[in-house]
């Protein structure tokens, strides 16, 4: 059979439950919209849900920003509504969709600024859930999920055929390995940053890392080979391929060869190539993201009656047969383990390829949080100071644990060592009260590059030794105000153009030396350092629940960067990352 012949009709896996619940909470949330929104059940009475053969007088109108690859599905939709004159309450429905990058508007919702949208349909949950996860953020309620579409890598014939396509699967670990180990074979991705495709890879491929040895090193050193094979979006990645197939006999020009992309992004790509070249998909055995392009109100509590329901009505209106038949002709699915074999077939896919191995849960927090964290501090390499209180209550012993927080905090803290690379500078510092004559601090370990890691004496080598040899100084108090104030000092001093540079402090008390600066005198200070051409933004972490987390933020806000709480010290590691990327995203270019 030939590379479009429809594929295996078999599900390659059985269903996941979570996948059944999500389901399930979808249609929960929906109806419980229709009383939020509505103001009663009695809405369906009322029109919401009415077809009309003609409209009234007056229309009620919902602007939707949507994921640039979804947009024209959804523009289609609205179209064929107004000439249907599909009604709520009675009014013409006229729904304008706008397509916006996902990662924008989530930056200006994020902000706090005023949207002239009533509804956001991102590509992916990751995105709702950032800006849900900021205090000053607009408000955002998901009601569900319009379509979805799974990543995999898409590779050119040649490089697909010598890679053992269709037969031949791999999980993705193996996949972004094989792509990049190949000399002449180059794997491209859009921006983790700004595309959704690319973190999700790049967060399922650090997951698997997870489990091997070293694994955090060796998914650092492939996200910075993918960064040298990076663009900002799906539509310039794709400008990346060969003009010409290398194993065709013609002369091509370089380019990537394998990207990684979205089953739609393939589908596109495929139907409109235009005599050129099409691509055959690789399903990663252990299971595909999903972009999941979820159906999102904008400021729910500011929306009018009959915006509500008009946004309501226009996502009801998206589940039903002709408009899900809108998305499928473009290329998404609206049945995510149960794909039209047309679809899969155009996209490059074919049995015994799983296309239909779902991951349920690829945008989660924690998942996305960690891989967006590594690739702040892989893409420039890193230039970190890590400042640690070494306090007497340093060596409380946790409840439930019989370790001390001193014992967790080293642990957390070697675990942040392990996904930096060696092109990274890491120093340490530990502080408590006149470590050195009436120095609250001392330097234990220089902040310079890590180096080659297998050597005894590399920088890494003595980091891991010293993180190890942390101890609570006995009768130390927190000298918190004057080490923040002389590490920021030397952090900016030091200042290395092309990394990210950020100052890391942790402690789990507030100051407690009598005779330093106040938090008043500290904070001027840190702003007249802070220089937004030479970015350090200082990541202060609360350690414990006695800890000011308004305090280190207070302080951490001085110079652009963060102040977090910990309740425990093991959540330090996922602490960190969360501030280095807010701290990279915020970044001037």
């Amino acid at each position: 059979m030939g590379r479009h012949s429809l594929p295996d009709a078999r599900r390659a896996g059985s269903a996941d439950p979570r996948i059944r619940a999500r389901r399930r909470n979808t249609a929960l949330a929906t109806a419980l919209v229709l009383t939020v929104v509505g103001g009663t059940a009695a809405a369906v009475h009322a029109g919401l849900f009415s077809l009309a053969s003609s409209c009234e007088d007056d229309v009620v109108h919902i602007q939707v920003a949507a994921s640039p690859d979804i947009a024209p599905a959804l523009r289609a939709v609205a179209e064929d509504a107004r000439d249907k004159n599909v009604t709520s309450d009675g009014r013409c429905l006229d729904v304008g969709v706008t397509a916006r990058e996902s990662y924008e508007v989530a930056a200006s919702l994020g902000a706090g600024e005023k949207s002239d949208v009533q509804v956001w349909v991102p590509d992916s949950d990751a995105w709702v859930q950032r800006v849900a996860d900021t205090s000053a953020a607009t408000p955002v309620t998901s009601l569900g999920n319009v379509a979805s579409s799974p990543v995999g890598v898409a590779v050119v014939p040649s490089a697909a055929k010598a890679l053992g396509w269709p037969a031949k699967t791999y999980t993705w670990t193996e996949l972004a390995g094989d792509t990049t180990a190949a000399k002449k074979l180059r794997l491209g991705t859009a921006d983790p940053a700004r595309s959704s495709t690319g973190l999700l890879a790049l967060a399922r491929i650090s997951a698997a890392a997870a489990g091997v040895k070293d694994g955090d090193v060796r998914a650092a050193a492939l996200a910075k080979t993918l960064s040298r094979h990076t663009s900002d979006s799906a539509t310039e990645l794709l400008a990346t391929l060969p003009q010409e197939d290398p194993g065709s006999g013609h002369k091509g020009s370089d380019g990537n060869q394998a990207l990684i992309l979205s089953e739609q992004a393939a589908f596109a790509h495929n139907r409109g190539r235009d005599g050129g070249q099409a691509l055959d998909l690789f399903y990663p055995k252990d299971g595909s993201p999903l972009l999941d392009y979820p159906y999102t109100l904008v400021d729910e509590p500011g929306l009018s009656t009959d915006e509500g329901r008009a946004a309501l009505r226009f996502m009801t209106l998206l589940g039903e047969a002709a408009p899900r038949q809108f998305l499928r002709v473009f290329g998404f699915r609206t049945d995510a383990e149960s794909p039209a074999a047309t679809l899969v077939a155009e996209a490059g896919g074919r049995s015994p390829q799983p296309y239909a191995r779902i991951l349920a849960d690829s945008a989660s927090k924690g998942a996305v949080q960690e891989a967006l964290g590594m690739w702040t501090i892989t893409v420039e390499s890193a230039r970190i100071t890590t400042v640690v209180d070494a306090s007497s209550s340093m060596g409380v012993t946790l409840p439930d644990d019989g370790r001390s927080r001193m014992d967790v905090t080293k642990e957390s803290l070697l675990q942040a060592l392990a996904t930096f690379t060696d092109e990274d500078e890491i120093g340490l510092w530990k502080f408590s009260t006149k470590l050195d004559g009436d120095k609250d601090y001392r330097v234990l370990v220089p902040t310079e590059r890590l180096g080659d890691g297998r050597k005894k004496g590399s920088q890494r080598a003595k980091l891991t030794a010293a993180f190890k040899s942390l101890k609570p100084v006995p009768h130390g108090e927190t000298g918190l105000y004057d080490t923040t104030l002389a590490a920021y000092k030397e952090a900016v001093a030091s200042y290395a153009k092309g990394r990210f540079n950020a100052l890391v402090v942790l402690t789990d008390g507030v100051n407690r030396d009598p005779g330093s600066i106040s938090r008043s005198e500290l904070i001027t200070e840190l702003q007249k350092l802070a220089d937004p051409e030479r970015p350090v933004p200082l990541i202060a972490i609360a350690v414990g629940p006695e800890s000011d987390r308004q305090e280190v933020d207070q302080i951490a806000r001085a110079t652009g960067g963060s102040g977090q709480r910990v309740n425990e010290p093991s959540q330090i590691h996922a602490a960190m990352l969360k501030a280095i990327t807010a701290a990279g995203t915020s970044a001037p270019n």
